[in-house]
């Protein structure tokens, strides 16, 4: 395992009623991932924030850029941080 991070990331597109939390918490889940996933008010996006393994959060990301089946990602807004470990493991918070 490499140097830990926090990814938080803003999907936009057709994001939401397509199953897109859930598909992240899988995958984050299966990566061993904490954080959450959120809709954005108004089907403006999908706000994700996950922390761990730097080397799984790029993997992560690029899962996120492609979305599940039904989704169609315009754009993911990316930013990286600090590592605060305030996760333990990954939700979808409403």
């Amino acid at each position: 395992m490499g140097e830990n991070a926090t990814l938080s990331i803003i999907v936009t597109g057709l994001v939401q009623g397509v199953g897109f939390r859930d598909f992240t918490r899988r995958n984050a889940s299966g990566l061993g991932l904490a954080g959450w996933a959120r809709n954005l008010p108004g089907g403006q996006g999908v706000e994700i924030n996950a922390e761990g393994d730097r080397t799984r959060l790029e993997a992560f990301l690029e899962l996120v850029k492609k979305g599940p089946p039904g989704a169609s990602v315009e754009k993911a807004a990316v930013t990286w941080n600090k590592y605060p470990a305030r996760c333990h493991d990954f939700k979808i918070v409403y």
